[in-house]
């Protein structure tokens, strides 16, 4: 006769339904930074560096001393 009892990769599990779970508790360290106002950027030095090197070329250009 063939065995009939539930394996164990197949356990009976109880279907729960969306509004009935339990919500996840909150990481409190999340919602502070969330909460936070961000400041704002800036651009980095290297950006700074390559902007003002644009700047002088383009002066140097409109005074005739470019190529």
């Amino acid at each position: 006769m063939a065995r009939k009892s539930v394996s164990n990769r197949q356990k009976l599990s109880f279907r729960i339904e969306p509004s009935q779970r339990a919500l996840k508790p909150r990481n409190p360290v999340a919602v502070a930074a969330k909460q936070r106002a961000a400041g704002p950027h800036r651009k980095s030095n290297a950006a700074n560096r390559q902007a003002k090197k644009r700047e002088l070329i383009r002066v140097l250009r409109q005074n005739g001393h470019g190529d």
